[in-house]
């Protein structure tokens, strides 16, 4: 998906009422005060307020997103609820816009699927992950390689499958971005998403000490 596609698609939404997201990571996340938190494509900011308010005034909670409708809505929220020790940062997903060796837990909701180069998202977890730091994913995998004229297809990208990959390509760019202790938390029964079969997950795995 391109970053002009998501900036229309979710922009627009940002205002709107409906649910985006396609798992509940935070909730296997348990951030504890004290931890620098990061949420991946952070939508109004509900995960990033949340984690900042577990992490308390010692911890605090990065909002990464690339739409600016998300980004001006997630800041509002805050604002409104008081919250202070959080950020929204506008970045790509594959040159995050933070410190190498600097976070402890990084979540993310159906977000890593539209990145163009997810090996690259998964280096960059990597890279700003601390030694030992954790990630909760929720995303989709096909259960076959999405055929090429959908990739780009206006209406395949709208629904949120045009850029997913099969699991056995998931689960070896965690590999090879060296990542250890990986676990399936949640895993649904294949649906049909468009022209194709996906599978809802949640996964977790932690960053090498």
């Amino acid at each position: 998906m391109s970053i002009s596609q998501i900036q229309v698609r979710y922009s627009e939404l940002a205002e709107d009422t409906c649910c985006l997201s396609c798992g509940g990571a935070i909730d296997y996340a348990k951030a504890r005060p004290g931890e620098v938190c990061v949420d991946l494509g952070s939508g109004r900011g509900t995960d990033v307020i949340r984690m900042a308010q577990e992490v308390g005034p010692e911890g605090f909670a990065y909002g990464i997103d690339i739409t600016d409708g998300m980004l001006r809505k997630a800041e509002r929220n805050a604002a409104r609820l008081g919250v202070e020790n959080v950020q929204f940062i506008k970045s790509n997903l594959e040159d995050i816009r933070l410190p190498d060796n600097s976070v402890d837990v990084i979540i993310s909701n159906c977000t890593i699927n539209h990145a163009s180069d997810k090996y690259k998202v998964w280096r960059e977890v990597a890279r700003i992950l601390k030694p030992g730091g954790r990630f909760v994913v929720s995303d989709i995998y096909s259960t076959e390689v999405v055929p090429e004229e959908y990739r780009n297809d206006p209406q395949a990208v709208a629904e949120c499958w045009a850029g997913s990959v099969t699991k056995e390509e998931y689960l070896d760019q965690l590999e090879k971005a060296r990542f250890m202790d990986i676990a399936i938390l949640e895993e649904s029964v294949p649906y049909p998403k468009g022209a194709i079969m996906v599978v809802s997950w949640t996964i977790e795995g932690r960053k090498d000490q």
